[in-house]
């Protein structure tokens, strides 16, 4: 793979004389304490400022501190006027624009469209602190503030904008965020090596359009640049280089002789003996012209761009949007990924390849730079709640290879993981002992976006920078994919043996069919991390959907369960499982889900919530709800393989009814529906039965867990649990928990699609913009 230069390799800005901040300045009485008189950069975002490695604001803003420039932050300011953006004064250099850790419109709205009342990234969980579509609204105001500023956007909210992608709240394809918000240059993933490169190249006085080559940005263009090859992939099909005509006047000689071959002109004699020993073998002579075709020059990846169908196509042709998804999902791997550009009218989006991983070296830097690691001053009295859950968590790691379609990690993160060193984890937990107020000898989590991919890696850099798969673990696990959880062993036996350490827990998503395949891992996991209950997510049990999410078949959690179950009772514990799921996902059925219901009855799990799938830009399952075509296949307007949708809100409702079979309030529902389709056999009061005949006079626990299997025995204990994939808070018993879990895929609790710093993006904080 491809190096880039270290973060820390850059000459540092003249303003590093005025040192570091105890927090980036957010008021012009917080700048003139520090001596400031203008901010190089001011980062705007719609988080309460929170600085912790967590947060994207403070991840960026101490970044550049450490580069030398002075960061200032303007967060949750009021966007219905210019003047909240003027606060700071005209910064030197440039806007950054965030819409915060979430993703505005998931922020705001319910898979359902539902105004949502609250925001754990605001003080006092109180929501309406930010507009919808945040990037939009705040690069606008940064211009009627000061026009001739430039404006950079970040975070996840402009990285799943990038291009022309299918706009869920408003049910159309929209054109790439960079035209409506007005910015100059978008950065896209984790953003750390980009805002370095475009900050040094400004302060150095280039112009912020000339800025259009950094990977991990998109620009917009009004052509293409000299030397560049393009290949065309406007269609449904293979992209072609696009080749210049060839002479038709050219003989075969000619064009052998311009590639180093000959024609050679066999003589009579020679020629006759051929067709005679051909003959005497009994086969038919057939004369054959050969023509000799100049074999195609290998393309330079670095100097190669793929055009996509351009916007105005992709909005009226759902195929051709299949399409463009399927390509930009091909060209995701920083080993081997190539320009893309799309037309928008008369102007061209450029996309640049995605950025190189950090190295861990870079990764320990960045967390190890002089956060504060608490909200800043201003909100003491107030709770933030996303804080509250994250303050005794670390990353160890970014990233996430499982590929699965729901998720948007892969499209902001990368699959490629990005590890923390052992000594650098050990230090934060040490922070998090010796100096985070509250702090009682837990850990709540050490984990990413799955807990358990930590230095896990394919076993060749060569197969790695050259792979295309959209995952390493589906259909199965890949046999360069090195599943040594070994690493992970050793640090959490070290984390947990540090003095004031009591326990450390482990509340991030995880991966279970690459867990079984190391016993010890799930016995250590089990002995020692696990708090009671652990969340994993199997998704669906049935074949059609699963296949669309591209998660491993059902088999593969029996085999975890089992091996959970034998290492609790081997360390004399009652532990639980507490399985997700997805209700109307594309690709699943009303009868998909009624055998998913039967599965949870059958051992007697009930959900308190339930994950209703939520289209996030750019992800292949959205592409999938958009078009009902599945861009993981060949894509074709006549043979190509089509998915069933779940967009009508009725069955919307069957479905995430029949996730909650056990609440009377969604009988009558599934009643209507298992007489409709000919299962009426499913109502009664029989043990193979879903539902009862009428509100029944069976003793019904309220949302029962089994134990780790699911099974159920005489006494067992009834527990209140909810299955949030994307809620901030999260109940266990009549206590207050931590959730973890996956992307931007479902929908209850509230949301983050981010490619977060654990939990797999459900509920935690995403450690990038």
């Amino acid at each position: 793979m491809q190096t880039a230069p270290h973060l820390s390799s850059y000459p540092k800005y003249w303003a590093e004389c005025y040192g570091t901040a105890s927090f980036l300045p957010t008021s012009r009485e917080e700048m003139d304490v520090l001596g400031w008189d203008s901010c190089d950069v001011i980062i705007v975002t719609g988080d309460a400022y929170v600085d912790h490695p967590s947060f994207g604001m403070a991840v960026i803003g101490r970044l550049l501190e450490a580069q030398g420039f002075r960061v200032g932050i303007i967060d949750q300011p009021d966007w219905r006027s210019k003047d909240d953006f003027m606060r700071l004064g005209k910064p030197n250099l440039f806007f950054g624009v965030a819409a915060g850790n979430m993703d505005s419109m998931i922020n705001r709205y319910t898979a359902d469209k539902r105004v949502r009342s609250d925001d754990a990234y605001s003080p006092d969980d109180e929501g309406g602190k930010r507009p919808d579509r945040a990037v939009i609204v705040y690069s606008q105001r940064c211009r009627e503030a000061w026009k001739d500023v430039p404006v950079v956007l970040g975070s996840i909210e402009a990285s799943l904008r990038r291009i022309a992608h299918y706009d869920y709240w408003s049910d159309e394809v929209r054109r790439s965020v960079l035209f409506d918000s007005q910015a100059d240059i978008l950065l896209y993933g984790n953003a750390e090596r980009a805002i370095v490169e475009v900050a040094h190249r400004i302060s150095r006085g280039q112009p912020v359009n000339r800025v259009t080559d950094i990977r991990g940005t998109a620009v917009l263009r009004t052509d293409l640049p000299d030397g560049w090859v393009v290949m065309d992939s406007t269609r449904v099909d293979r992209p072609g280089a696009i080749e210049s005509m060839s002479n038709p006047y050219e003989t075969d000689e000619e064009l052998a002789a311009a590639t180093g071959g000959s024609c050679r002109v066999e003589n009579k004699a020679e020629s006759a003996t051929a067709k005679s020993a051909i003959a005497s073998a009994g086969d038919e002579i057939h004369e054959q012209v050969l023509h000799f075709v100049p074999p195609r020059e290998k393309l330079d990846r670095a100097t190669t761009v793929i055009r996509l169908p351009a916007y105005h196509k992709v909005k009226a042709d759902p195929v051709l949007y299949a399409h463009a998804s399927r390509v930009l999902h091909l060209e995701t791997n920083p080993g081997n990924a190539r320009a893309l550009v799309q037309r928008h009218e008369n102007t061209e989006v450029w996309l640049n390849p995605p950025p190189i991983p950090l190295t861990t070296e870079e990764m320990d830097a960045v967390f190890d730079l002089p956060y504060a690691r608490v909200p800043h001053p201003k909100y003491e009295g107030q709770r933030i709640p996303a804080y509250e859950m994250i303050r005794f968590s670390v990353n160890i790691m970014r990233g996430c290879f499982g590929g699965c379609t729901f998720c948007s990690i892969t499209e902001h993160e990368g699959r490629i993981i990005q590890n923390r060193s052992e000594d650098s984890i050990i230090k934060e937990i040490e922070k998090i002992r010796d100096l985070t107020p509250g702090f009682t000898g837990t850990i709540s989590d050490l984990g990413g976006p799955t807990a358990n991919m930590y230095r896990l890696s394919c076993k060749s850099p060569e197969i790695e920078s050259a792979c295309r798969l959209p995952s390493c673990v589906y259909p199965g696990i890949c046999p360069n994919l090195n599943t040594d959880h070994n690493p992970l062993i050793q640090l959490y036996r070290r984390a947990r043996d540090l003095s004031g350490v009591k326990r450390v827990l482990i509340a991030s998503g995880l991966r279970y069919d690459l867990a079984v395949e190391s016993p010890e891992y799930v016995e250590e996991l089990v002995t020692h991390h696990v708090g009671g209950y652990l969340k994993i997510a199997p998704e669906h049990t049935e074949e059609g959907p699963l296949s669309k999410m591209m998660k491993p078949e059902i088999g593969s959690y029996d085999r975890f369960a089992a091996m959970f179950e034998k290492y609790s009772k081997k360390a004399g514990k009652k532990q639980y499982l507490i399985p997700y799921f997805i209700a109307a996902h594309p690709g699943t059925s009303e009868n998909d889900m009624v055998e998913l219901a039967l599965w949870l009855k059958q051992r007697n799990f009930r959900a308190d919530q339930v994950q209703t799938f939520y289209p996030s830009p750019m992800a292949t399952a959205t592409t999938m709800y958009h078009t009902g075509r599945n861009p993981l296949r060949a894509l074709h307007y006549k043979r190509g393989e089509k998915v069933s949708r779940v967009r009508d809100l009725d069955k919307r409702r069957l479905h995430k009814a029949l996730l909650r079979y056990h609440d009377a309030a969604n009988w009558p529902m599934i009643r209507e529906h298992l007489i409709s389709t000919g299962r009426a056999n499913l109502i009664g009061d029989g043990e193979g039965c879903l539902i009862p005949n009428a509100e029944s006079p069976l003793k019904r626990g309220r949302n029962t867990t089994g134990n780790a299997t699911g099974n159920y025995g005489k006494g067992s204990k009834e527990r209140t649990f909810s299955t949030q994939h994307l809620g901030i808070r999260n109940r266990l018993g009549n206590g207050k928990g931590k959730g973890n879990g996956k992307s931007s895929g479902k929908s209850s609790g509230k949301g983050n699609n981010s490619g977060n710093n654990t939990g797999k993006n459900r509920n935690r904080p995403p450690s990038k913009k």
